[in-house]
C-alpha cells in the first residue's frame, strides 16, 4: 500500500535508521533480552547518529524538525527489526514535549543537550501500585519546603526506569485539590532519597528497561518544577494524545510485521499436499487481517498528519490507540494459530511478537479508558 505520508527526506532518514539498527542493535538484542536491559552505549550511539531529539531545537543538539513523521519512521523501523528492548520511543515521543514546551531556558540548557546526545536518558513516572489509569489517584506527594520539594512515594512499571538520568515524576503538591493539585517535577539521577527497585520480570518486552522507583524524603530543587505548580494534570492531558499516537504507530507497524511473517509461513507450510494458506478458511483469515491492517494504517497516517497540523483531538488519539492495539493482539493471536505448534515456540518470531504485543492495550491508557474518553466526547 502506498502510504502518501512520507517524503524523500523521511525515506532517507528511514535508511539511516535501518542501517543504524542493523549495525548497533540487531546483533546484540538477544543478549539484551537475556539481561533484561539494553546496553547503555546504544543510547550514546543513537544520539551520535541523530536518532534522539529529532524535534529538539538545533541549538541544543537536536534535529530541529518539528515533524512527527521522523518519530514515526524510527518507531516503525525499530518494530520492523523486532527490537522491542529499545526505549527510544518513550524518550523521543513521550518525554520530549515536556522538556521542550514546559521548561525554562535554564532547564533546557541543562537537560536537552544530553537528551539529544544519549548521555541523559529520560523516563516519566505516572503509574503507581495503586494508581494506573486513574492519574488523579496518585498518592506520591511533593511538599514545598523553602526552595525545595520533598517527594515521598512509589512508582512502578516505569519504562527506561533503570537507565533514566532524569525522571518526570507525577506528584500531588496539593492533595486536597485532587486532580487540580498535581504537579510535574524532574528528579535527577543521584538525588538523595531516590532509589530504584528490582528489575521487573515481564511476560514480553524482555529487553525493555522497566523498573520500580522509590522516593523517600527525596529533596529536589524547586527549580525542577515543569510547567506550573498544580497544573500537572492539564500538562499530562495535553501530551497524552501524542503518546497514544506513538503507541498506535508501533501497533500498526507490529501488525504489518506479524502479518508478513504469517503470510510467508502459510505460503510455504504444506498440509494435505498443498500450502495451508490455500485452504479457504485460512485464506479468509489472512484476507480479513490484511484488510483491517490496511484500514488501521490509513487512519494512523491520517492521525500523524493531523498531529503535525496541530489538529489531533483527544478522542481521535484514543480511537487510534485502542483500535490498533486490539488489532495488534488479534493479528498476533491469528498468526500464532496459523503457525500451529511452531507458533508456540520461542525460536519463531511470531511467538515473541505475540508476547510483546499483549501489553499494548494496557499502557498509555487501557482500551476501556480509551472508549470512555470517546464516549464522553459524544456527550454520553
Amino acid at each position: 500500500m502506498d502510504q502518501h505520508l512520507y517524503e524523500a527526506d523521511h525515506e532517507e532518514f528511514r535508511n539511516l535508521c535501518r542501517q543504524f539498527l542493523a549495525r548497533e542493535a540487531t546483533p546484540y538484542h538477544d543478549e539484551w533480552e537475556q539481561a533484561g536491559i539494553v546496553d547503555r552505549e546504544v543510547w550514546r550511539k543513537a544520539g551520535a547518529a541523530g536518532l534522539l531529539g529529532m524535534d529538539v531545537d538545533t541549538e541544543y543538539g537536536g534535529g530541529g524538525q518539528r515533524d512527527f513523521r521522523y518519530n514515526a519512521v524510527l518507531d516503525e523501523e525499530i518494530i520492523a527489526a523486532g527490537l522491542s528492548g529499545l526505549g527510544f520511543g518513550l524518550h523521543n515521543d513521550v518525554v520530549a514535549p515536556y522538556l521542550t514546551e514546559l521548561t525554562t531556558p535554564e532547564q533546557r540548557k541543562r537537560w536537552l543537550p544530553g537528551f539529544c546526545s544519549g548521555e541523559l536518558i529520560t523516563a516519566i513516572a505516572m503509574t503507581e501500585p495503586g494508581a494506573g489509569s486513574d492519574l488523579a489517584g496518585v498518592r506520591t506527594t511533593a511538599v514545598r519546603d523553602g526552595d525545595e520539594y520533598v517527594i515521598n512515594g512509589q512508582k512502578t512499571f516505569i519504562t527506561n526506569g533503570e537507565h533514566a538520568d532524569l525522571v518526570i515524576v507525577v506528584a500531588k503538591t496539593d492533595p486536597a485539590r485532587g486532580a487540580h493539585g498535581v504537579s510535574l517535577i524532574a528528579v535527577e539521577r543521584g538525588t538523595p532519597g531516590f532509589t530504584r527497585g528490582r528489575r521487573l520480570d515481564k511476560v514480553g518486552l524482555k529487553g525493555n528497561d522497566t523498573a520500580e522507583l522509590f522516593f523517600d524524603d527525596c529533596r529536589v530543587p524547586a527549580d525542577n518544577l515543569l510547567g506550573t505548580e498544580n497544573s500537572g494534570f492539564y500538562h499530562l492531558m495535553a501530551n497524552l494524545p501524542r503518546e497514544r499516537l506513538s503507541i498506535a504507530v508501533a501497533a500498526v507497524a507490529a501488525s504489518e510485521r506479524m502479518l508478513a511473517m504469517t503470510l510467508e509461513y502459510v505460503r510455504e507450510r504444506q498440509a494435505f499436499g498443498r500450502p495451508i494458506g490455500t485452504f479457504q478458511h485460512n485464506r479468509f483469515v489472512v484476507a480479513e487481517l490484511d484488510t483491517e491492517v490496511t484500514i488501521a494504517r490509513t487512519f494512523v497516517n491520517h492521525c500523524v498528519a493531523e498531529h503535525n497540523a496541530g489538529r489531533l483531538s483527544v478522542a481521535d488519539a484514543a480511537k487510534a490507540k485502542w483500535w490498533t492495539t486490539e488489532l495488534q493482539n488479534k493479528v498476533a493471536d491469528r498468526g500464532v494459530q496459523l503457525h500451529g505448534g511452531y507458533g508456540f515456540m520461542r525460536e519463531y518470531p511470531i511467538a515473541k511478537a505475540w508476547m510483546d504485543s499483549r501489553v499494548q492495550t494496557i499502557y498509555g491508557g487501557t482500551t476501556e479508558i480509551m472508549k470512555e474518553i470517546i464516549g464522553r466526547s459524544l456527550g454520553l
